[in-house]
């Protein structure tokens, strides 16, 4: 039998415990009367999608704990990550910072300020995805936590504000006050420790509040990324494998662009519809092996327009499916 640590979190341990092949139920399906005696406020006759599709991933709201008052050091002397390791790098108006999975993989969402900007910074281990958002809609800067329930496989996010649920993976507003609104994707980079510190040596890089509170460093969720989907009831992709890695960019009230990454590392540059992409081998993934360092090398993908950064996310097919079902993914 694995070891599962005691801080892994209740969706980490269920992951765990289906990768290594052992059965187990699934957890049931929640509804308003359960989410409203868990002493939720939001208002659950507004919302955008079925109900029934929202699964309880096993903690409680907020199980998984944001980080609110991040912590930073400068790049220089910073000796805790390996070159390969995978970070979310962000650089608004001149200020770079640098978020690891090893610290996100526990945390999921960090609420920062970054050039003057409030920000979301996300990821859900789940899908692979690591969107980073505006945090301020009309006018009203929120603050992000998790409410311990998926669709889709994918994190749902609350707002501490208006307490309107959120889908990360779009950043859609899906149950609430707040339904039908979206957050505002701020470009960023998901890429290797070495790539971030060559290019932002001025940069910083976050660091945990309180260093023994998770093992940092170590994936719970060992072997997903070769696996199967975990808490998901969708249909799958066809011709393609469900856990195959997607570059999914939005084209605004365009269908997105997806593509294999596949396709990108094969040809090294790839461009389409005004789009440059451009992969280079060194960023470990962060959901292989049990240390994140030492997880294979899946690379960094890199899209931009004219030169500039685009928003864009590195996913699994079976995500991008259930999100844009009618979208043809390039090289499937």
């Amino acid at each position: 039998m694995p070891r599962i640590d005691r801080f892994a979190g209740p969706i980490a341990a269920l992951a765990l415990l289906l990768v290594s092949g052992m059965m187990m139920a699934r957890p049931a399906h929640a509804d308003p009367i359960r989410w409203s005696m868990e002493g939720w406020k939001t208002d659950f006759e507004k919302s955008s999608v079925d109900l029934a599709r929202i699964l309880s991933g096993g903690p409680p709201r907020d199980g998984i704990p944001s980080i609110d008052n991040p912590v930073f050091e400068f790049v220089p002397g910073h000796d805790d990550l390996a070159p390969q390791e995978p970070v979310v790098g962000l650089t608004i108006d001149g200020d770079a910072r640098a978020y690891p999975l090893r610290i996100l993989t526990w945390h999921e969402i960090v609420n920062d300020v970054v050039g003057g900007m409030p920000v979301a910074v996300t990821y859900c281990p789940l899908c692979n995805s690591a969107p980073v958002f505006e945090r301020t809609v009309d006018g009203r800067v929120l603050e992000f936590g998790t409410t311990g329930k998926l669709k889709d496989s994918n994190l749902i996010m609350y707002d501490r504000q208006t307490e309107t649920w959120w889908q990360q993976f779009t950043g859609e507003a899906i149950v609430g006050e707040m339904t039908g609104a979206e957050l505002t994707l701020v470009p960023a980079r998901l890429q290797s420790w070495a790539e971030f510190s060559e290019e932002n040596p001025n940069g910083r890089v976050l660091v945990p509040n309180n260093p023994n509170m998770r093992d940092y460093g170590r994936n719970p969720y060992r072997s997903y990324d070769t696996s199967r989907p975990f808490l998901y009831d969708g249909q799958l992709p066809e011709g393609i494998e469900p856990m195959e890695r997607v570059v999914i960019v939005p084209r605004g009230d365009e269908e997105p662009l997806i593509v294999t990454m596949q396709t990108v590392s094969e040809a090294g540059t790839w461009q389409a519809d005004g789009l440059d992409f451009v992969w280079t081998a060194g960023r470990a993934s962060a959901l292989d092996t049990t240390r994140i360092a030492e997880g294979r090398d899946v690379g960094t993908v890199l899209v931009t327009r004219e030169g500039s950064d685009v928003p864009y996310d590195v996913t699994f097919a079976f995500v991008a499916h259930a999100f844009h079902p009618g979208v043809t993914i390039v090289g499937q």
